[in-house]
């Protein structure tokens, strides 16, 4: 509906320029009589309403480029054509005033009926278009809100989701993006490092047994050569007891007896 109605605001600006056209030249008689047209007296009458016309064709025309002014302009261009042409069929065909020759006359009665019929329609396509205008004004603005309801759901459930995570997570709950300190596992510092072991007595760290410490053959080596000392120890030890046990038993056997 909308191209139509800019088709009839580029009529209605063609058929505004013409008479305001005429009416400016209302001084040229010769124009007048040889058009077999009453001229309009006084004349600043007759060039001031030609003034008036030309501006409402350019407000036309400006209107059927323009579709923020569409409606509003035909509407008012239709309100004035319609009535303009009332007023010629009252005047010419009701009143014979002026009084015209038949052929004049029928012209004229003629053009009074074009723009009562493109007046009266110009008005009601601005109406429809309008009404189209606003029905689609609101329908985008629901469109609108329901985004940004649906938006507005879709933060409050993923924030929720958060706050869930959050909730079953161990621990303190740390806001995202914000560092978190790390704890030092038992027996090291904080620098990652094995903590030294420190002595009850002195209060002095005390330095590992690294034989004990390093696992390996050479570990298990050295605990088999100790068990080897120990027994070889033991045996030596128990040698030396039958050794001396044998001698105080020879020394026991050869010492006489003893007389009070």
């Amino acid at each position: 509906m909308k191209p139509l109605l800019r088709a009839v605001l580029i009529v209605d600006a063609l058929i505004l320029l013409a008479f305001g056209l005429l009416f400016l030249l209302t001084p040229w008689k010769s124009l007048y009589d040889a058009l077999q047209l009453a001229q309009t007296d006084p004349v600043l009458v007759g060039q001031g309403f030609g003034i008036a016309l030309i501006g409402l064709a350019w407000l036309a025309l400006h209107a059927s480029i323009d579709g923020a002014m569409t409606a509003t302009a035909a509407k008012v261009v239709g309100h004035v054509n319609w009535l303009t042409g009332v007023l010629m069929l009252v005047w010419l065909a009701g009143l014979h005033t002026p009084s015209l020759s038949g052929l004049d006359q029928l012209v004229a009665v003629a053009m009074g009926a074009v723009l009562l019929v493109i007046g009266l329609g110009g008005v009601r396509l601005a109406g429809v278009v309008r009404r189209r205008d606003r029905l689609a004004g609101t329908a985008a603005a629901e469109r609108a809100d329901r985004v940004d309801a649906r938006d507005s759901a879709n933060e409050a459930r993923k924030a929720d989701r958060e706050r869930e995570r959050n909730a079953a997570r161990p621990g303190d709950v740390y806001p995202a993006g914000a560092p978190r300190a790390v704890e030092p596992m038992p027996g090291t510092t904080r620098s990652g490092s094995a903590a030294s072991p420190v002595s009850p007595a002195t209060g002095h760290p005390v330095e590992p047994d690294l034989t004990a410490a390093a696992p390996g053959p050479s570990a298990a080596r050295s605990r088999e050569d100790a068990l080897a000392r120990e027994r070889a120890a033991a045996a030596d030890e128990e040698a030396s007891a039958r050794e001396r046990a044998a001698a105080d038993a020879k020394s026991g056997a050869t010492r006489p007896p003893f007389h009070g």
